[in-house]
């Protein structure tokens, strides 16, 4: 439950501390006094969205921090799911707005995103206000009770993986005979498009291969000339031109006719003399590379052919790389494989699909005859619930039909039908319940789910809107036993008759100064409860009869509580 709640600079409330009870409790105030902006700052630690207009007139930044004792709730794994440290007895939410726009969230210290700050948030805190009685006239709400009052997550859980599975295989399936008609229709010019690529017998590096000789045989004679040039310099040329070898040589025999006299000379001489063979070495590569250089048009003409088949290649199926070039060509490979296998896979993807389509039936019919049975139990619980709030000759009637084709949450569509007596037929309850009906039914519907939920906190915001008199007495009852339970609820009302009914009592001010105004909360005693009541009865004069009545209602509570 929520014990307590601390909010920093936030629109009218500049400051404001106040613990909170277990059971029932009620919030009341003038219109304008700042509920809403309480229920807003709760919103934040909750993930909504923040806006740093939000912010109290001249600070800079707002914190709300509200703090959760969980210790009768199993949320250990829950906590464990998102990494974050769990201490049942003192859970802390906390938000901070800084004016530059920027919000920062935390659990317990550590910082969370905003979707992690609603998952928990949302299984902490169900706010339920005027705007959301409006679902119940939405399919997804109606589905939602009769799910949570089946009391089978599993089904579920197994349904939304199976449809996930079906559609999966579905998608495949379409995807292959989408593509199988396209390559039908395109399959002789696919083979024309093999056909001319498997011809350049294509493999990664032959291109480079193929260039580096055709420049060899396009400068062969160049290359050649090169070569012999390099030769003759190094041997001489025609034994006419004493060549760098030669020179070497003498240079040896000069530098030996004195090595007995130097040994700096010897071993220069030993030096030049492997050098020598160094040279030579280099000078018969060269005469062996010389000898091997081909003139050979015939080949220059192939390979050139063949570049330009190439380039051309690359250009018709708009690739720059020879391995790209490659890629299309298995992929054409691919696809006219597909047409020659097309048969045997459509049948095995077809068959697939079929199976998953029988496993999603089966789960779904289970989930249809739950959901069936929970509509019988809540149709005569929501009529029993609806007689003592003033409606003795409701029927309420959950119609389930059977939709054509499995949605993302089964194979039901759902209506909550709805009469108000017995003369009327039955028709969608959005089209013939008033405001006060709706209230009643959702506040009925809400009493049933929480034996279903573990929530901690629920807060009603004028949930009372369009009843009065002993319909607010009679709602109030059931607000109380919903407290009496595993729940905290919290009450914003404006009629004295729910004021009265709580446990514990709260009233919302505004103050005025002359420069700014702030709103904030207090915890009434017994006679402040009395004037807050007759205040409510009686309107801005508190007359001493408004105050006895007062008094009377809050007596009838507490006789109430003691039996």
């Amino acid at each position: 439950m929520l014990t307590s709640l601390s909010i920093r600079n936030f629109v009218l409330i500049q400051q404001l501390d106040i613990a909170f009870h277990p059971g029932f409790s009620v919030i009341t105030g003038e219109t304008g006094a700042g509920k809403s902006i309480i229920l807003g700052a709760i919103g934040l630690i909750l993930g909504q969205r923040a806006d740093s207009k939000l912010i109290f007139a001249g600070e800079k930044r707002c914190i709300i921090e509200a703090e959760f004792d969980i210790q009768e709730y199993d949320f250990e794994q829950l906590f464990e799911e998102f990494g974050l440290d769990y201490d049942a007895s003192q859970c802390i939410l906390r938000r901070e707005l800084n004016d530059n726009g920027k919000s920062r969230a935390f659990i317990n210290d550590t910082p969370v995103s905003l979707p992690t700050l609603r998952a928990i948030g949302e299984r902490l805190i169900d706010i339920h206000s005027q705007h959301n009685n409006q679902l119940l006239s939405t399919e997804s709400f109606q589905l939602e009770v009769l799910d949570t009052l089946s009391r089978d997550k599993n089904i579920r859980k197994d349904y939304a993986r199976l449809f996930s599975d079906f559609k999966e295989a579905d998608k495949k399936l379409l995807e292959a005979q989408k593509l199988l008609s396209e390559s039908q229709a395109d399959e002789d010019y696919m083979q024309y498009q093999l056909k001319q690529l498997d011809e350049l017998d294509l493999k990664e590096g032959k291109q480079a291969e193929i260039e580096s000789e055709q420049q060899k045989l396009e400068h062969a004679e160049e290359i050649q000339s090169a070569l012999w040039n390099a030769l003759n310099l190094l041997q001489g040329e025609d034994n006419y031109v004493s060549g760098a070898l030669q020179s070497l040589k003498n240079a040896e025999h000069q530098l030996h006719s004195i090595d007995e006299l130097s040994a700096e000379a010897s071993e220069l001489a030993e030096r030049i003399h492997s050098t020598i063979i160094e040279i030579q070495d280099v000078a018969s590569t060269l005469d062996s590379l010389a000898d091997r250089i081909e003139m050979n048009p015939t080949r220059l003409q192939t390979i050139n052919d063949w570049l330009s088949a190439l380039y051309t290649a690359m250009k018709k199926h708009h690739t720059e790389r020879e391995s790209d070039l490659i890629l299309e060509r298995d992929r054409i490979r691919e696809k006219l494989n597909a047409v020659n296998n097309s048969e045997e896979y459509i049948n095995t993807l077809t068959n697939e699909r079929e199976q998953r389509y029988t496993n999603l039936l089966k789960i779904a019919n289970e989930q249809s005859a739950a959901r069936k049975k929970a509509a019988m139990t809540l149709e005569q619980e929501i009529q029993a619930l609806l007689v003592p709030l003033g409606i003795p000759n409701a029927r309420f009637k959950v119609d389930i039909t059977t939709l054509k084709e499995p949605s993302p949450t089964g194979i039901d569509h759902v209506t909550f039908l709805f009469s108000a007596n017995q003369q009327n037929p039955l028709r969608p309850i959005s089209e013939v319940a008033s405001g006060g009906e709706i209230a009643r039914v959702m506040l009925s519907l809400k009493s049933l789910l929480c034996k279903e939920l573990t929530l901690p906190t629920i807060i009603f915001d004028e949930i009372d809107t369009g009843v009065s008199g002993h319909i607010a007495e009679r709602m109030s009852k059931m607000m109380l036993e919903m407290g009496s339970g595993h729940h905290q609820v919290l009450a914003i009302t404006h009629l004295p008759q729910i004021a009265a009914a709580g446990e514990h009592h709260y009233r919302v001010f505004k103050t005025e100064s002359s420069d700014k105004s702030t709103s904030n909360i207090e915890l009434l005693n017994e006679n402040a409860r009395i004037n807050e009541i007759a205040n409510m009865l009686s309107g801005a004069k508190v007359t001493e009869a408004a105050k006895e009545n007062a008094k009377e209602l809050l007596n009838l509570r507490t006789a109430k509580t003691s039996r």
